[in-house]
């Protein structure tokens, strides 16, 4: 009788699954999970595996209600006594922000590892087939469990709150410019380098997909804003300018938004420092903090919105919002 640990293992696309088509010469979704794993050399030394074809579509064609789909899908693995851990490949476009997503509405102790490629099975270099071995390492690990939903590339094991693509093309692009990896695969062992710190768990089948994301630059103003308010957008969030300011017209838009109800989430379009109320002239922190915007600290503009949508999705009071973004950091 096998010894070895089982990790379910779903497909949803991606890089990872792509070949060049001689024909448009251009990468497109062609290979199966079977396919995949048949390139990760030596991987079935050191776990068993369940595959499942969840999808095959490239990272921007995923959606929040594939996301869910997904969601149920990992927590039916694991749920069972036989499996250990999941590992997902993805579409490294949208990577992030799927990870954030399950990480957000999964609440386990086994490990569910991400991974993807940034080269094709047609280009030279694949790393397809060592990111998913990588996954598959983490996903066996005990130094694995309770550490939420994690990013697997490259050797790097990330934080799902944490990592970010940094890069158009770099294999090292899924990166924690502020905080750091959380370990590393090394010898086929996850070796950690530091502890999870805070998890926000939002306990939801339903999305809001009404939910709006604006970045500030300099003569900006209330158009866009205004526009999603009067569509019926729900939520708003606005990636502003260095601690949390933004221009005086686009502010106009903001207190617009608030006055009609709209939840409206402020964070950085630097990309690492947290938002704080820090500035008091005419459209800064301290005016959005003083309208009821909420602040997102550290979180970038696209996560900020996926769990803007979740929490949207389960509650629309307020306070319970604000406490999904700012409790922990904030108060």
């Amino acid at each position: 009788m096998s010894t070895k640990k089982k990790v379910g293992i779903l497909f949803t696309g991606g890089t990872i699954s792509m070949t060049i088509d001689k024909e448009i010469g251009a990468n497109v979704p062609t290979l199966s999970g079977e396919q995949i794993m048949s390139m990760a050399t030596n991987v079935k030394d050191v776990a068993e595996f369940e595959i499942k074809d969840f999808d095959e579509i490239p990272g921007p064609h995923m959606t929040p209600e594939k996301l869910l789909h997904l969601k149920d899908n990992v927590l039916e693995l694991l749920n069972r006594e036989d499996i250990c851990g999941v590992v997902i490949t993805h579409g490294t476009d949208s990577l992030e922000e799927s990870a954030y997503f399950l990480d957000l509405v999964i609440n386990h102790e086994k490990p569910v590892v991400v991974t993807g490629a940034m080269r094709s099975s047609s280009e030279l270099g694949y790393d397809g087939s060592n990111n998913l071995s990588s996954a598959v390492c983490v996903a066996i690990s005990d130094n694995a469990k309770n550490k939420g939903v994690l990013v697997v590339l490259n050797n790097e094991v990330l934080l799902a709150s944490e990592a970010t693509k940094t890069d158009t093309m770099a294999l090292n692009t899924f990166q924690s410019p502020a905080k750091g990896s959380l370990g590393i695969v090394d010898n086929n062992e996850l070796l950690l380098y530091k502890n999870v710190a805070h998890r926000t768990f939002i306990d939801t089948d339903k999305v809001e997909n009404k939910v709006a994301l604006f970045k500030s630059g300099i003569g900006m103003d209330d158009t866009f804003i205004n526009h999603a308010v009067d569509m019926g957008y729900k939520g708003i969030v606005i990636e502003a300018m260095g601690r949390g300011n933004i221009p005086p017209q686009m502010y106009e838009g903001v207190k617009y938004a608030r006055e009609n109800g709209v939840v409206v989430v402020i964070t950085s379009r630097c990309s690492t420092g947290r938002v704080h109320d820090s500035y008091g002239y005419l459209g800064s922190g301290r005016d959005l903090k003083n309208i009821g915007c909420i602040f997102a600290g550290d979180l970038n503009g696209h996560k900020c919105r996926i769990k803007l949508m979740l929490a949207l999705g389960k509650t629309n009071n307020l306070d319970e919002i604000k406490d999904f973004f700012e409790k922990g950091i904030y108060y």
